[in-house]
């Protein structure tokens, strides 16, 4: 079949039900996340099978997986989607009031927390046809960062980690101790030596995912005695609490669960490099002008929050 007829013959409303099956491997969760009907996705999901011959999903137990053509087809439509994306959006004059889309961001629940807020006000007075899908970040996300940028639009994540990606710098934050509000224990100043004495909670603890400034502290030779491993900071105060653990959290987020979770910030006792924040992206993304968009709105988010940093 000649190119132009069978470009002709494509359905390119499809791509983003089958972008959206294949992620979520689940119709209801897919119509949510298209803004469509369950029985609309069913209907597109009958469509792509007819179109592939293939069952794209198979059950197994409670649950759907991918058939391997499936698999290999999830590799791909992030990257299509976003060409086509790409190929609409370009106008002389892009106006975001009129944009309609959903942008995929990986990030920590701290990010979200301090972060999300601040960006969702923005996007919402912008651009209210946008939505905003702040999906939590998993270590292999950091250990195949290109493979997961293609899948997304961005991950929020500190500098340290990835290297040779865009980024777009947000803001600063400082590393704090925690302890718990009750913790006789310990004053108002935490030594080196009772770092290495009190039990830890920490996250991640993994060789490419853990929090900076416990991997500081092993690098001046204390070793956390671990009692605890969290996958999320916000976790992490309340697992302090009523308790003689320690723990490392960001000022931003500290300040912010201090009194629900009743814990105390003090000074870390050796100089901790401060957590950087940055949005990395894609690289097929460069010229996209709703991405540069996005980019821009969370510059100002992070800008925003910079300013409303308490003093010391």
């Amino acid at each position: 079949m000649p190119l132009d007829r069978a470009v002709a013959n494509l359905d390119l409303n499809l791509l983003a039900p089958l972008d959206a099956l294949l992620r979520e491997r689940n119709v209801t969760r897919s119509a949510e996340q298209l803004g469509v009907s369950q029985p609309a996705a069913s209907a597109a999901l009958a469509r792509l099978r007819r179109h592939f011959d293939d069952p794209l999903l198979t059950r197994v137990g409670n649950r759907y997986e991918l058939t391997p053509l499936a698999a290999r087809l999830a590799s791909l439509t992030g990257p299509a989607l976003a060409g086509a994306r790409r190929v609409f959006d370009l106008a002389q004059d892009f106006d975001a009031s009129r944009l309609q889309r959903e942008f995929t961001v990986l990030t920590s629940d701290y990010a979200a927390a301090v972060l999300g807020p601040i960006a969702a006000a923005h996007m919402a007075r912008q651009a209210p046809g946008v939505r905003l899908r702040l999906q939590q970040t998993t270590p292999w996300a950091v250990d195949h960062p290109l493979e997961a940028l293609r899948m997304t639009d961005g991950l929020l994540m500190p500098h340290g980690f990835l290297t040779d990606i865009p980024h777009t710098d947000l803001y600063d934050d400082r590393w704090v101790c925690i302890v718990s509000a009750d913790n006789t224990s310990v004053g108002e100043h935490l030594t080196l030596a009772q770092l290495g004495e009190l039990p830890w909670v920490v996250y991640f603890n993994l060789p490419t995912a853990f929090a900076p400034a416990v991997q500081q502290l092993r690098m001046l030779g204390i070793e956390p005695r671990v009692e605890v491993v969290v996958e999320g900071f916000l976790q992490m105060p309340f697992l302090v609490a009523g308790t003689n653990r320690v723990a490392f959290i960001q000022e931003q987020l500290a300040r912010r669960m201090a009194t629900a979770a009743a814990v105390r910030l003090l000074p870390c006792p050796f100089e901790v490099v401060p957590l950087a924040e940055a949005f990395w992206w894609h690289p097929m993304y460069r010229d996209d002008p709703a991405h540069a968009w996005l980019r821009g709105l969370l510059s100002k988010a992070g800008r925003t929050l910079a300013g409303a940093r308490p003093s010391d």
